[in-house]
């Protein structure tokens, strides 16, 4: 059995390698539009909860802060049902479509 050459193997590496990395960067690139249809929902929720989280923390819970960024997160959450067609399931901590329901919730 024959060894290929050493400048077959490199030629081989040159041409793999970069048909390899492009084909990853179109994997990976095209993972966020098939990942999920709520990531910008969760994402301005997820940033309003943490804000109203600080503001707690900063200034109280009654204080001017917490009340901004819980009507913040009310109105994210409130556009996220109405223009998404989506609600936030407190019970599981997901956004969910309107026809998710489970016949068997209580």
């Amino acid at each position: 059995m024959q060894l290929p050459s050493l400048t077959r193997v490199k030629a081989i590496a040159q041409h793999s390698l970069p048909a390899a990395v492009l084909a990853a960067v179109f994997l990976f690139a095209s993972v966020p539009g098939v990942a999920g249809h709520d990531d910008d929902c969760s994402r301005r929720r997820e940033r309003a909860e943490h804000k109203l989280h600080l503001a707690i923390v900063h200034h109280g819970l009654y204080s001017r802060q917490a009340d901004h960024w819980r009507r913040e997160l009310r109105e994210t959450r409130e556009r996220c049902q109405s223009v998404r067609r989506l609600w936030w399931d407190e019970h599981e901590h997901r956004w969910r479509r309107d026809g998710d329901r489970d016949d068997h919730e209580h």
